[in-house]
């Protein structure tokens, strides 16, 4: 029947196109960095109500899924690292005292500086937020030197036109926001057609 098919057609077209559209996008940017060992991962930045459906379509496209929400992981941001005297090494030890051995927890290090920091303390990973080539792989390098096994996640800045370039410098992960708050939906439609 016509109705309920008119109905829904709408809404559904809306979603299937921007899933699509994520997927697509998606699917670029993990052929762009073939050959090197990142990983696309998506970030929280979804649309209300939608996030599990927007991260299934980055999988689909052929990334992965960073946190799902906030009770994750912990990621240690610059306003924590305030919060906690600006000393990033004690902002990590108060996080440690308040969460479960199962919990990872991950530090935002703008500098080669910070990062050198952070590693002396038990973090898991290291978001290397904005940082150009060089420093990438300067950070990739200290990160791989540290006691501890440490996740490198490039952050910021992250195009198809630059994904290749900081792929090269080994990190691990390589997080884009836009692919789910930015992606252009893929343009699809639904027509009757007519038959006697």
């Amino acid at each position: 029947p016509a109705r309920p098919i008119l109905t829904g057609e709408r809404t559904a077209l809306n979603c299937l196109g921007r899933l699509s559209g994520i997927a697509t996008v998606t699917r670029d940017i993990v052929a762009r960095i073939a050959g090197h060992r990142a990983r696309v991962v998506c970030t929280r930045k979804t649309t209300p109500g939608l996030r599990l459906l927007e991260k299934y379509a980055v999988r689909t496209g052929g990334g992965s899924n960073h946190r799902f929400g906030l009770d994750d992981a912990v990621l240690i941001k610059d306003n924590h690292i305030v919060a906690a005297g600006g000393d990033i090494g004690e902002a990590i030890r108060r996080v440690r005292l308040h969460v479960g051995h199962m919990v990872k927890v991950e530090v935002e290090a703008d500098t080669l500086e910070q990062l050198e920091i952070a590693l002396k303390e038990n973090i898991d990973a290291a978001l290397l937020d904005n940082m150009d080539i060089p420093t990438l792989r300067e950070a990739v390098k200290m990160a791989g030197a540290a006691k501890n096994k440490v996740l490198t996640e490039a952050s910021g800045g992250i195009t198809p036109e630059t994904a290749a370039a900081i792929a090269s410098t080994g990190v691990d992960l390589m997080s884009i926001g836009w692919l789910t708050h930015s992606a252009p939906a893929l343009d699809v439609s639904l027509d009757f057609s007519f038959r006697l």
